[in-house]
């Protein structure tokens, strides 16, 4: 919360520009925000049909109704917990009390969906910054983020790759039990082995995870597009070509929700390629948030409403679905020492 405020702190305390964010505000277009509030409420329902996918793959018949819910409380606490991975804990936690019985499955349906989520987002800006990267090279401050950008995702490849080989070579188990990540390698060799032959609705869960990925692009577009009374605003491939950069970052957990880094992203991204103003930069970054956090405050509301006897402390969550984790991993190690005894 401290960086969170000091960052918000050294975008916005300049009264000039305070002062020209005003004037943009008056005049902002209101149908290009409501635009972009049901562009992100449709990257959500994707979200959700993809989830229900993956649960159905698992034998898991969960309502719409309540998977929705539980996709919106996901939003909600998203903006709760720094980095952007913070609501699958709340999305684990009530999924289990919706699938008595079936605990590990309903673990690695919100696993894999972040999985697939992941390397979408790894091929689309693989693709992307490989064909923009003159455009995106030539600012000079825009370089290093880009280079620690290829970084975070080379590594997430990389242990993406050895968690895949390990599971081919049935080595999980062989391990160290002190060694950090070896609960998640588990869990991964686990997800591989029962979502490896459900090969079809995978490979639509990823098809729906590209979409969802421009359609979050587009909700940028739209929060810049009310602004174009009073400034350039950038094409929707010109937002295509940062936003997996912007994503990528603000998922680093830094600030609660990526607030105030995704608005110095956008200074530095939009200012120096695009010619905005680093006032507007910072205004469309914001804008996109609230877009975004009208959802999450929805999801909030919903999560007052959901089963009320069952409401629990966040840190008693997070000790429920980390204790589930390793029971989770500890059961695929067991697997494969068994087969390894009978080999």
């Amino acid at each position: 919360m401290l960086v969170t405020v000091g960052i918000l702190y050294l975008v916005f305390h300049d009264p000039a520009k305070r002062t020209e964010m005003a004037q943009a505000l008056r005049q902002a277009n209101r149908w290009w925000l409501l635009a972009g509030f049901v562009v992100y409420g449709l990257v959500e329902f994707l979200s959700g049909i993809r989830w229900q996918l993956l649960l159905r793959v698992q034998g898991i018949v969960l309502s719409w109704t309540r998977l929705f819910h539980l996709v919106l409380m996901g939003v909600a606490f998203n903006f709760l917990i720094p980095g952007g991975t913070g609501g699958d804990v709340v999305k684990v936690y009530f999924l289990l009390k919706e699938t008595p019985g079936q605990r590990t499955r309903a673990l690695l349906s919100v696993l894999v969906d972040r999985l697939i989520g992941l390397v979408a987002l790894i091929a689309i800006a693989g693709v992307i910054i490989a064909a923009q990267w003159p455009w995106l090279h030539s600012s000079p401050a825009a370089v290093k983020y880009i280079w620690v950008t290829l970084a975070i995702l080379g590594s997430l490849l990389a242990g993406l790759g050895l968690s895949f080989l390990l599971t081919g070579l049935g080595l999980i188990h062989k391990l160290p039990a002190r060694l950090p990540g070896r609960d998640k390698l588990a869990s991964f060799a686990l997800a591989y082995n029962l979502y490896g032959r459900a090969w079809q609705p995978t490979a639509a869960a990823f098809v729906l995870s590209v979409v969802a990925h421009f359609g979050h692009f587009a909700l940028f577009f739209c929060a810049a597009s009310a602004f174009g009374a009073t400034s350039y605003v950038p094409t929707f491939g010109e937002f295509c070509s940062i936003m997996p950069i912007v994503d990528t970052l603000t998922s680093i957990p830094i600030s609660l929700g990526g607030l105030g880094v995704r608005e110095n992203l956008f200074q530095i991204f939009l200012g120096d390629l695009c010619g905005v103003s680093p006032a507007v930069a910072a205004l469309m970054a914001t804008t996109g948030y609230a877009l975004v956090l009208g959802w999450g405050l929805l999801g909030g509301v919903l999560y007052f409403f959901y089963r009320p006897s069952e409401h629990t402390r966040l840190r008693e969550m997070r000790a429920e679905v980390a204790s589930l984790e390793h029971a989770v991993a500890e059961e695929e190690i067991a697997l494969e020492t068994a087969e390894e005894e009978k080999r």
